[in-house]
């Protein structure tokens, strides 16, 4: 039985892709930041892990745990927790960007470097970072979660590299719309993080906490996290794993318009799109 951890499991993909991949037979641990959400997934029988993906003692904490519950021995890690900070690049503090990072980027590395011995012992597994397809596009008055995925980009792409003499793959999952609790975690972050009152962006936010808001899918193409699962599974079990997996519609035109459009074309597009979204 392959150990795979996973991490932010309390709702949206990493739910669905614990539960998917134990049913397929894994040893899933699953982790996540709140007590509460550990607790229930105790409840509904999975291995759990509580960790702070911001908190490098929480980090080192939970995989020297994992350790010893799997005598070191693990065959995978899928980056998930994440969190997407909203607001106008001007309106965001250091300290906003700072946490940002601390999450999306500095914890799954340091939980990376801290697994990787875990991984060569056995020259073998799967790095599985979920990424999205705002790390390959920009849009507005989302820099900050624009700018993470750009970094997990670039570190999954040199990893890969680092790595091109083990059976160690890495994969980029890269999503479009999915249904989770990600919005509501965004308009969170976005009430706490920027004054809205004060901004020169301040009807445009109005625009964007009710698209937040707005129960249901709030983008075209939004899919279920299953179609997320899909792709972990194919990127743990096949013998040679893509180093990209475009999720949705939109996750597989962006990536084409972004080769074939010049840059001022794009930029029009994506400019349209927000301006669209956040009427």
């Amino acid at each position: 039985m392959r150990n795979v951890l996973i991490t932010g499991c309390s709702s949206g993909i990493g739910y669905c892709v614990a539960k998917g991949l134990r049913e397929r037979g894994y040893q899933v641990f699953a982790s996540a930041r709140k007590a509460e959400d550990v607790e229930r997934l105790e409840g509904e029988g999975f291995k759990t892990l509580q960790l702070d993906l911001a908190d490098a003692e929480s980090v080192k904490d939970a995989v020297y745990e994992l350790m010893l519950r799997t005598n070191s021995e693990l065959y995978a890690v899928f980056h998930n927790g994440a969190y997407g900070q909203v607001g106008a690049l001007e309106d965001l503090s250091r300290e906003a960007l700072e946490q940002q990072f601390a999450t999306n980027v500095f914890g799954w590395h340091q939980l990376t470097t801290m697994v990787m011995p875990l991984l060569r012992q056995r020259n073998e597994g799967r790095i599985i970072y979920n990424s999205s397809l705002l790390g390959y596009v920009a849009l507005p008055f989302r820099g900050a979660y624009n700018a993470s995925k750009y970094a997990v980009e670039g570190i999954a792409d040199t990893l890969r590299l680092e790595l091109a003499d083990t059976d160690i793959k890495v994969c980029l999952i890269e999503p479009g719309p999915i249904e989770s609790r990600f919005r509501s975690n965004a308009l969170q972050s976005l009430k706490t993080h920027v004054s809205i009152d004060q901004s020169v962006h301040r009807d445009k936010y109005q625009g964007a906490i009710r698209r937040l808001e707005k129960e249901g899918a709030a983008a075209p193409f939004t899919l279920p996290p299953e179609a997320v699962l899909a792709k972990v599974i194919h990127a743990l079990e096949s013998p040679k794993p893509k180093a990209r997996y475009p999720v949705t519609v939109p996750a597989h035109l962006f990536w084409t318009l972004r080769r074939i459009l010049p840059t001022t074309w794009l930029d029009q597009l994506l400019i349209r799109i927000s301006s669209k979204e956040n009427q």
